[in-house]
């Protein structure tokens, strides 16, 4: 390993790419650059100001901020002091989550936006050990008196750097002695998983483990210096941190951030004007993101007219047809589609792509399985989305497809220096094509859990880190990912089947279906909750003149989701693509969504199961009763007659 720590392989990327922007950042009209060198001061200057407020080697301080220059900054300024820094999550807002993890990882600071700041004042009496707020935009002085005793300061950023430079001449010494003693094995982060079983558990990662999977991942992807990405999804994840961040750091690369909005909605409309304006060569995705982008692209489409949307349809259709699984486009007499892709390419593929700013080469897919029709959609448009697989445990980056070996469908090819193996429920491996746990040996896996040695031992045995995930290796050495093992339904024979291939499918082929989940607890058939789209069933009422109020429309409304539910089933048109005794055989329509807000969705917008069969252990039991099988039940009707409020 040629580095000995993170801030050695920024300092190196310095002294390599000196007057080359590291960050992009857009505060007003336009964004503006940062190069390495200035940002290389910045971080000095901020870490020479954490000093001042005692930072010491091993202490954690915690990161709560948007995606911006000052992240980066402060990431690296902690680690600079020999600190751990201990992102959290801007979407935790119930004040008992946030100071679980505060205290948790015993936190002697916080670094935090403006607008997150609203969320610490209330904590700071219940962490005793805290010793100071630095707030990242500036702050009424009223709020700094308020909140700043007793133990604890309360200051804006910019005063602290002042500090910092007021004292150089005493703590520049203490800061050089502080990056040069670092050490691979030393923490880096500690990272908190979304607690959807108990307490949130903290994964430590090294300084080794972060620069063992950049390498992992720059020697799968080619990411030359000329390169820029706009990071969209939270950067308190390992994805944007080794992929979006350090993989970007060591090649010289650039990263920008998404302009942020006073809501949600505001930064989400603000996505395609900063991809505009980037114009990245790559971008970062989960499957939630790639439909909204396919949404948006077919919606532009359809706007164009009758013509050029049945032409996109005939281009499509062409261009799956001729790449199959990417790694076999063009085979055979596929050969003479050829002429005919590309030609829908000039005339339409590429004004598409010129939508993402005319420079994307591809995304990379992380998180939840992104579904084979959205794969094979976005590689028909000339811009691969590469799916991958890996969990913060590993730093996170197992495998992943890649321009160079992909097949659709897969989660590509397992990384370099890394060893995979597929094991059965003993821990016996297994043979190349049958399913078990994905199980890994590497630089790239965890320390352990935070102040939980049970959990660790549990998940890291003989130096093997077991994933809960369950897959299997092709004889190409693809690497495909069936779900965690948790997961699982279970027949009445014993029989287990991963249920999110057939989640994505329903979610993704049918416009009436929002979020789904199956169930089956060793019963003798699957069942399913179904959260409903609102605005697709009244459109379809009122297109007949019906009202959900009434037992005529309610019936109606139940027949066309049935319908859709059929389209799955033997003689429907995509029967055979699952096995029919892991299909619903009986449904809850839901009208209320699984989100972040009841806690049935976590941070990287996965469905936290055992929280949903609490929540609706009622609904899931009555599916198990004659009448739940029944579609035309009252519950469902009232869930259909709840719509027009």
């Amino acid at each position: 390993m040629e580095n000995q720590s993170l801030v050695q392989l920024f300092e190196r990327s310095v002294h390599s790419f000196p007057e080359r922007i590291l960050l992009w950042e857009k505060k007003d009209r336009q964004y503006e650059g940062m190069t390495y060198d200035q940002a290389y001061q910045r971080v000095s200057d901020t870490a020479l100001g954490l000093l001042t407020l005692g930072v010491e080697k091993g202490d954690r301080v915690a990161l709560i901020s948007e995606g911006r220059n000052d992240w980066v900054i402060s990431e690296l300024a902690i680690l600079f002091c020999g600190g751990v820094c201990v992102p959290l999550s801007v979407k935790i807002e119930e004040e008992n989550d946030l100071h679980f993890r505060l205290h948790h990882s015993g936190c002697k600071g916080i670094i935090v936006s403006g607008n997150h700041f609203h969320k610490i004042p209330g904590l700071i009496e219940k962490l005793p050990g805290l010793s100071f707020v630095v707030v990242l935009d500036p702050i009424s002085d009223q709020l700094v008196e308020e909140h700043g005793e007793p133990g604890c300061q309360v200051l804006e950023m910019e005063s602290v750097r002042e500090q910092g430079s007021a004292q150089r001449v005493a703590v520049a010494p203490v800061l050089e002695k502080r990056k040069s003693g670092l050490l691979p094995d030393n923490h880096a982060n500690i990272c908190y998983t979304s607690g959807t079983t108990a307490d949130p558990k903290g994964i430590i990662l090294t300084h080794r483990n972060y620069l063992h999977n950049v390498e992992q991942a720059s020697a799968i992807f080619e990411v030359p210096p000329d390169y820029t990405s706009l990071h969209i999804l939270p950067w308190d994840h390992s994805f944007a941190h080794t992929v979006g961040i350090y993989a970007l750091i060591r090649n010289g690369a650039s990263l920008a951030s998404l302009k942020t909005g006073k809501t949600v909605n505001e930064t989400l409309k603000n996505i395609p004007v900063c991809i505009q304006e980037i114009r990245p060569h790559f971008l970062l995705s989960v499957p939630a993101l790639a439909k909204n982008f396919r949404n948006n692209i077919e919606r532009g489409v359809r706007d164009k007219g009758r013509i050029a949307w049945w032409l996109f349809g005939v281009g499509m259709k062409i261009a799956v047809a001729y790449n199959r699984e990417g790694h076999n486009k063009g085979d055979g007499f596929r050969k003479l589609l050829s002429p005919l892709y590309r030609f829908f390419d000039k005339i339409l593929f590429k004004k598409v792509r010129s939508g993402f700013g005319g420079r994307l080469r591809f995304f990379v897919g992380g998180g939840a399985l992104l579904d084979l029709d959205l794969q094979r959609f976005f590689y028909a448009l000339g811009i691969p989305m590469y799916q991958g697989y890996g969990l913060t445990e590993a730093s996170p980056v197992i495998s992943s497809n890649t321009p160079d070996f992909h097949k659709l469908g897969s989660s590509g090819k397992v990384v370099p220096w890394m060893d995979l193996k597929i094991c059965d429920e003993k821990g016996r491996e297994k043979p190349i094509g049958e399913q078990g746990e994905i199980v890994i040996r590497g630089d790239n896996v965890m320390a352990g859990y935070w102040e939980n040695e049970e959990a660790t031992a549990d998940t890291i045995r003989d130096g093997w880190l077991h994933t809960g995930d369950l897959g299997y290796l092709d004889h190409e050495g693809y690497l495909f990912v069936l779900g965690r093992s948790k997961s699982l339904l279970i027949g009445s024979d014993g029989e287990k089947y991963s249920p999110e291939g057939i989640e994505e499918a329903m979610m993704e082929q049918s416009a009436f279906f929002d979020q789904v989940m199956l169930y089956n607890n060793q019963q003798g058939y699957t069942s399913a909750l179904i959260v409903i789209n609102r605005s697709a069933v009244l459109q379809y009422l009122s297109g007949r003149g019906l009202d959900p109020g009434t037992d005529e429309g309610q019936t109606a409304a139940l027949e066309r989701l049935k319908t859709e539910l059929d389209r799955f089933m033997p003689g429907g048109e995509m029967a055979g693509r699952f096995p029919p005794r892991w299909l619903p055989a009986a449904v809850a329509f839901l009208s209320d969504p699984f989100s972040e807000a009841n806690g049935l969705m976590n941070s990287t917008m996965k469905i936290v199961r055992p929280a949903i069969h609490s929540y609706y252990e009622d609904t899931i039991q009555f599916l198990y009763s004659p009448g739940g099988k029944d579609l035309f039940n009252s519950r469902n009707k009232s869930v259909i007659s709840s719509l027009q409020s």
